[in-house]
């Protein structure tokens, strides 16, 4: 059995030490998850193969931790996908599937490391939240993209909880630096009964 690690995610601290946190998860994570009937990387992906012009084009999974984002974008026809985690012991169970090009671990205490213009689609799937990465990382993603690229992320309930998550689309929105393609409200955990916002933006 897991040691009940995803109630723990939500209740880090600001400022708290959250990779160490998915270091000692990394080996329960998919089976707490799958447990609990985890749906947004299903969603998250089926959203941006909609959208997508070409599912062969370079496609950015970060926070991809054990690769259960990249087998959901696999499995909706996206087949050059790189992932990128702030976790090494997720990333050694991510390699293992064989899913992604290549895998980079970065420190959370630096920029992304994303090249400018390199991918056309990025997801953060999951991964910008209470207790997850921080909401900087949705502006550092967004100018990383080209004009035309998409952004395909999620904010769950804890997130929407505080208005500046949706602030933070709306400001890219309304200042017409990107276009919102899809903002759909359902199901993100629902043994946790836990729900969340999946968005599709293209960068203006």
């Amino acid at each position: 059995m897991s040691k009940g690690f995803l109630d723990q995610a939500y209740h880090v601290p600001e400022g708290g030490d959250t990779r160490r946190l998915y270091s000692e998860w990394a080996e329960t994570y998919e089976r707490e998850l799958s447990d609990n009937g985890y749906v947004t990387p299903q969603r998250i992906a089926a959203a941006l193969a909609k959208f997508t012009k070409d599912p062969a084009a370079p496609l950015l999974d970060y926070g991809c931790g054990t690769g259960m984002s990249g087998e959901a974008l696999r499995a909706a026809g996206f087949s050059t996908i790189d992932g990128v985690d702030v976790t090494a012991e997720m990333l050694d169970i991510a390699r293992a599937k064989s899913i992604y090009r290549t895998i980079t671990i970065a420190d959370p205490a630096e920029p992304a490391p994303v090249t400018p213009g390199a991918y056309p689609m990025i997801a953060a799937i999951g991964v910008i939240g209470i207790g997850a990465a921080p909401l900087s990382l949705f502006d550092e993603l967004m100018h990383a993209l080209p004009k035309g690229g998409l952004f395909a992320l999620s904010f769950n309930d804890h997130a929407l909880e505080h208005p500046e998550y949706e602030a933070k689309v709306n400001e890219w929105v309304d200042s017409a630096a990107a276009r919102l393609l899809m903002r759909e409200y359902g199901p993100h955990i629902p043994g946790k009964n836990l729900n969340a916002n999946v968005y599709v933006l293209e960068k203006a």
